[in-house]
């Protein structure tokens, strides 16, 4: 038997939710206000991007606290001061927040919602967690290889590297200082296995 939304822990989980993800969201423009001052523009890039998709997650539990429209919904809840100027720290902060969320946070509030008689609101915190994994590596990807210095370098000479500037595609272990069709700084640079879209240009060839 489903209990009533009004009076159930879900309710009260899912507007803590939306608070988090509104939450994240601010936390990595910031973080991506930062990289570009430090003019890792590919850093820049992926903190908005990320950013962008802690939005819609916002907009995904916000929808489902229609049931309490105009009421107010008290929550306790914690959230990081990640305030930080150094990327590393910022990388390796984000990494272990979206795997707190994956891993504890969202996994409780699914069952909490199926056992309420909410599925659709526990299905939802089961995918978003998922989301949120990806964001995890994400970020764990990108702090390993600052942390390594390989952020512009790696072993192999035929590396693919795209300027997000102006599209141009360098081959070698690292991308030019500066790029030679728009003179855009290296921190345009990055992979271009890493750049949306790009994997399309295989199917031309």
């Amino acid at each position: 038997m489903q209990t009533n939304f009004n009076d159930s822990i879900t309710r009260i989980n899912l507007m803590r939710a939306f608070a988090g993800e509104c939450q994240s969201r601010q936390r990595y423009y910031q973080a991506a206000l930062t990289a570009q001052q430090q003019k890792l523009v590919g850093l820049e890039r992926m903190f908005r991007f990320t950013a962008e998709q802690e939005e819609r997650h916002a907009m995904v539990f916000w929808k489902l606290l229609k049931e309490s429209a105009g009421q107010t919904v008290d929550i306790s809840a914690g959230f990081p001061a990640d305030v930080f100027d150094e990327i590393q720290q910022l990388l390796d902060a984000s990494s272990k927040e979206e795997n707190k969320e994956f891993s504890v946070v969202y996994p409780d509030f699914a069952r909490t919602a199926a056992e309420e008689g909410f599925t659709d609101a526990a299905d939802k915190f089961r995918m978003i967690a998922e989301i949120e994994n990806a964001h995890k590596q994400r970020f764990g990807y990108y702090a390993r290889l600052y942390r390594e210095g390989g952020l512009f370098r790696t072993e192999n000479s035929e590396q693919s590297w795209i300027c997000l500037n102006c599209g141009h595609i360098h081959k070698g272990s690292e991308p030019p200082r500066e790029c030679p069709v728009c003179s855009a700084e290296q921190g345009y640079f990055i992979r271009e296995d890493e750049a949306p879209f790009t994997a399309c240009n295989m199917f031309e060839k």
